[in-house]
């Protein structure tokens, strides 16, 4: 069992920048498949971002390509979310998913990872 927790999120306004943090504490994220999904009040839930942890692989949805930069620390512990230029469309609850054996075509898909974290708010807005 894995317990995901995400921090950083925040009231800001439009062109700003927000980073969110999501780790698993007292245990290393190594191995794992981490991404970022979001869902805004009446919309279904949408892919942001991932990482793979054999490779480092990076993976983004469209609406934030260009904008949004997913990472990972060196001690295997946090994976961050950089979001520049936010947008009012970006207002959403955030949440940090994980899992271990999810294959490259199954990544932008919620419904296949086991650990999921609470959530953190992001709301941008003038």
């Amino acid at each position: 069992q894995l317990h995901v927790v995400e921090s950083g999120g925040g009231l800001v306004q439009p062109g700003d920048s927000l980073r969110l943090s999501c780790t698993a504490p007292g245990r290393t994220l190594y191995g794992y498949t981490v991404a970022w999904f979001r869902q805004a009040p009446g919309k279904e839930r949408e892919f942001v971002a991932a990482i793979r942890w054999n490779g480092g692989i990076l993976y983004y949805g469209d609406s934030v390509k260009g904008r949004f930069t997913i990472s990972r620390d060196n001690a295997k512990t946090t994976v961050y979310l950089q979001m520049n230029s936010l947008k009012p469309e970006d207002t959403a609850l955030y949440s940090c998913a994980a899992d271990s054996r999810l294959i490259a075509g199954l990544i932008r898909n919620g419904d296949h990872y086991d650990y999921w974290g609470q959530g953190t708010q992001v709301t941008v807005s003038s």
